[in-house]
């Protein structure tokens, strides 16, 4: 059995050191298992505590590690620069709401902290800060395995404050609430699991632990879980420095996944209880739905190929330029990192940053390849963002604080170690890390502004108090503004209040109430052109509006009634 790692470090004081290994595993675990949520926003304290430990992380890590100066003119970094830049950019000159661009700003600047930090940790540092991290997301794993096994086989234990409840009969998602992120966290789950029983000598627990990860991915009906499947066995296959058994037990995933899939048929046979995973399975491997937005994402990039759309303006841009074949739902990302990053930022400013990325990733596949003493956790680091990796091309968990800050801490492992060099003091980053956690604490504290909005309390103050207060929230103002731009009476305040929220995500409902306000304030075109967007839709909302045109006495009374006259560019409705 291999030796304990040393927790020991010459930079920092002992006692300081076992801090850090402590605040890093708990980082790595605890956002991902936080079940209490309150309306709107079901995983925001996920993120807020994502946020918050590492924030902690900054902190504690800051004086180990000596080369973040050098890590600034890594790819990476540059990457995460260009950025950085996009959402004050869209604020300035486009009109994304500051409240939006405050959140996706904080998430990306700790993220490229997180990064900085990480490459430059110290040669003593290093492996104690990687072998943390892993068994952070090790626990994690193993704890959604017990929260999903619940959420199958007794939902009815579920109480929505340590185990949440998911709505899908026999489908699990883990305290995330999203069956996709469930299945990215078991496929980082079993990479710490590798490198975890690799550097212990526990070669014998591995099969076990992987077999458990598999078969949570079979709860979740993840489709995007499966592939991560095959990818842990193309490591196995490629990866020759790993152990005979640890190649063997990756390898075998597949064939786990193919033998839990079948004793979960059993079982629903058996006793009449829902499998989520075969219903997913008759809908076919890909989704028609997904398919299309990303040729209406591709045709948007066209009309907008040098600046895009702007940042945090997909959603905006989408659901009001026409598409008579548009998918029915409502989506306020294409799923997809590079058509995200190419329809919102243009095609140069989006091809710079990807080219950044990829040329990040061969330095790190370059460097893990050819490394000796470190191969194993840079190896491992690297199956982390390739598995994250994968799961942006079909879903976007990197917009997730949770998801994005472990990925650039592990990328910043994966890449080749920063000089040495000590730089005076411990740089921004306690400073930084502070602010993190200071920050998270406002925004528990600013978010019940909008809380009392949607979950009022018995003895609340009035609804338009209670709207005008979340309105002045600077972190979630546009949560507010949509209560206003469904609740008020149709008019210039409810309109101004339609065209910010309608940042964050249009629905049916909010399209309805927006025409209204056009309408009420002299711009009948342009109500007549988003209730044409509403049609396109096909939403039993709309549906429902649109029946008082079928009456002879009511259809005068409603312009939306008669299309519009000509296509309104959406950049007007901002």
């Amino acid at each position: 059995m291999a030796a304990a790692p040393r927790i020991s470090d010459p930079s920092v004081d002992p006692v300081v050191a076992i801090y850090q290994v402590i605040a890093l595993s708990a980082t790595a675990a605890l956002p991902p298992l936080l079940a209490y949520n309150q309306t709107p926003a079901t995983t925001l304290y996920n993120q807020l505590l994502a946020l918050a430990s590492w924030g902690l992380v900054l902190w504690l890590w800051a004086r180990s590690s000596p080369g973040w100066r050098a890590g600034l003119k890594s790819p990476a970094a540059l990457a995460l620069v260009l950025l950085l830049i996009a959402p004050p950019t869209s604020v300035i000159w486009r009109s994304l709401p500051l409240s939006v661009a405050l959140d996706a700003g904080a998430v990306i600047g700790a993220g490229l902290a997180v990064l900085l930090v990480a490459q430059g940790l110290g040669n003593d540092a290093r492996p104690k800060a990687g072998e943390a991290f892993f068994w952070g997301l090790l626990i994690a794993g193993l704890c959604s395995v017990a929260i999903s096994v619940v959420q199958v086989f007794a939902p009815d234990l579920a109480d929505g404050s340590w185990i949440a409840r998911y709505g899908i009969a026999g489908r699990a998602a883990g305290n995330l609430r999203q069956p996709n992120h469930l299945a990215s966290l078991m496929m980082w789950a079993a990479v710490a699991a590798v490198f975890g029983t690799e550097r212990r000598g526990w070669r014998a627990a591995l099969p076990v632990l992987l077999l458990a990860f598999v078969f949570a991915v079979v709860l979740s009906a993840s489709r995007t879980g499966y592939g991560g499947i095959l990818m842990l066995a193309l490591w196995g296959v490629l990866d020759r420095r790993l152990s005979r058994s640890a190649r063997l037990s990756l390898l075998a995933t597949p064939v786990m996944l193919g033998v839990c899939w079948w004793l979960m048929s059993l079982w629903s046979t058996e006793s009449g209880h829902a499998f989520g995973a075969a219903s997913r399975l008759a809908e076919g491997a890909g989704s028609p739905s997904r398919l299309a937005i990303l040729r209406n994402a591709w045709d948007l990039t066209l009309a907008n190929p040098w600046l895009g759309v702007g940042w945090g303006e997909f959603n905006f841009a989408w659901s009001l330029t026409p598409f008579p074949d548009r998918p029915i739902a409502f989506f306020d990302h294409t799923h997809n990192l590079v058509a995200q990053l190419a329809v919102e930022l243009g095609l140069p400013w989006a091809s710079a940053v990807l080219a950044l990325l990829a040329w990040a990733l061969w330095r790190a596949w370059r460097g893990a390849a050819q490394a000796d003493d470190d191969a194993p956790l840079r190896r491992a680091a690297l199956m982390i963002v390739l598995t994250i990796g994968l799961h942006s091309l079909l879903e976007y968990p990197l917009w997730y604080a949770y998801f994005l800050l472990p990925a650039c801490f592990a990328l910043g492992l994966a890449l080749p170690a920063a000089s040495d060099a000590r730089p005076a003091g411990s740089g921004p980053w306690p400073w930084l890390g502070g602010l993190l956690i200071a920050g998270s604490l406002f925004a528990v504290w600013d978010y019940q502004r909008i809380v009392v909005i949607y979950a009022p309390s018995d003895d609340a103050v009035p609804l338009t108090r209670r709207i005008a207060s979340g309105q002045a929230s600077p972190l979630f103002g546009h949560q507010a503004d949509y209560a206003a731009a469904t609740s008020l009476p149709p008019g210039p305040n409810a309109l101004a209040a339609a065209k910010r929220t309608a940042f964050s995500l249009i629905d049916a409902r909010l399209l309805m109430h927006w025409s209204r306000s056009l309408e009420v304030t002299g711009d009948v075109e342009g109500a007549r052109f988003l209730a044409d967007r509403l049609r396109e839709f096909r939403n039993p909302t709309g549906d429902n509006w649109f029946a008082a045109c079928t009456d002879a006495a009511s259809a005068p009374a409603m312009p939306q009634c008669q299309p519009a006259s000509a296509v309104v560019d959406w950049r007007r409705l901002r």
